[in-house]
């Protein structure tokens, strides 16, 4: 196997995802940023038509659904990149944006699929920490091919303002990709920075509020030359025909998705005033999650106990991470278990 694999492959730990229990396993799934409600019926509908289609190719450039994300989002078609999950299109911004031994920047903690994609690409990593709505100066001066900035911020919640973000685009050399996966869940949209800027890229995916995890449909925000050279680097059908269907029927019903994500919004809001009141510190968050600072507790222990009790969150062994644990928005039966179980272990420190 070591004559087969690169030795840089075989040095790299990859991207963790966050753990998924068995199909009949009782267990509360707070770990992965999921909606804990359907998709519009729609959806299912337009899945279920295309089915008798299965044996023809999907569109290339999923034309659908482009028109349809700008008929949403008020840009043109062109001004899109459609791809399978977002996770694609930070892959393809290295393609072609990030040359052999380049160098990347983005303010950490931050969503840990960066770093690890950099590090496939060969490329040098560039970071500072940022606990709050600002970008680092060490990372806007890194001269780098790449600056990612994650708003909402996962895993803390926090959003960096859009001066701030224009800002960065004024300043910064290379491309910057505002990945945008949880702004429907309160935050504010950068979007229009891309009639400005011909280096800024901005994401979306429809896995969170849309609540498409399952069909893994993403979206990029962009000049058309720069999306023009995107798509000659992504493969030839990169979305199936399912997810297309999927996701052009999802955009066609804002008003689902939206009265979802208000709905996490009020249950998210509740539940960081009940930790609050048992001694926990939940962080604003503009996401569908709250970081939860477990102070004596460790996250660690907590992780562990909630695991212990049915209740799956996100424990991150990483610097300015180890006292808290990530924690997802479920339903409202479903946060209440959480905040029984959390009293709990909180009982047996």
């Amino acid at each position: 196997m070591s004559r087969v694999v690169s030795d840089r492959i075989r040095a790299l730990d990859g991207y963790a995802p966050g753990e998924r229990p068995s199909a009949d396993a009782r267990v509360i799934k707070l770990n992965t940023n999921e909606n804990p409600y359907p998709a519009s019926p729609k959806v299912v509908r337009a899945v279920e038509e295309s089915l008798a289609r299965l044996h023809l190719y999907p569109e290339p450039m999923s034309d659908g659904l482009r028109r349809a994300a700008a008929s949403l989002y008020g840009v043109e078609p062109e001004n899109i990149l459609v791809g399978n999950g977002s996770d694609e299109l930070l892959g393809l911004s290295f393609k072609a944006c990030a040359p052999d031994g380049g160098r990347v920047a983005f303010p950490v903690p931050t969503y840990s699929l960066y770093r690890t994609l950099a590090e496939l690409a060969g490329c040098e990593v560039v970071t500072a920490t940022s606990l709050e709505g600002r970008v680092p100066p060490e990372v806007v001066a890194a001269d780098a091919d790449i600056l990612f900035l994650c708003t909402p911020n996962s895993p803390l919640g926090y959003e960096i303002p859009v001066p701030e973000l224009e800002d960065v685009a004024q300043r910064a050399s290379g491309l910057v990709v505002i990945d945008e996966a949880y702004v429907d869940f309160g935050g504010t949209t950068a979007l229009r920075l891309i009639d400005r800027f011909d280096n800024v890229l901005v994401l979306r995916t429809l896995s969170k509020s849309f609540s498409l995890a399952g069909a893994r449909v993403g979206l990029a925000f962009g000049r058309v030359d720069l999306i023009r050279e995107l798509a000659k680097v992504k493969d030839s059908y990169n979305v199936s025909r399912l997810a297309q269907a999927a996701g052009q029927a999802a955009l066609e019903d804002p008003d689902w998705m939206e009265s979802n994500a208000s709905r996490v919004v009020v249950t998210r809001k509740r539940v960081a005033v009940a930790l609050g009141a048992m001694g926990f510190a939940a962080r604003p968050s503009a996401g569908n999650f709250l970081w939860v600072d477990c102070g004596a507790f460790g996250g660690r222990a907590t992780y562990e106990g909630l695991r212990d009790r049915g209740i799956l969150v996100r424990f991150f062994d990483a610097p300015a991470l180890t006292s808290g644990v990530r924690v997802s928005i479920g339903t409202d039966a479903d946060m209440d278990r959480f905040l029984t179980a959390i009293t709990d272990v909180a009982k047996t420190h």
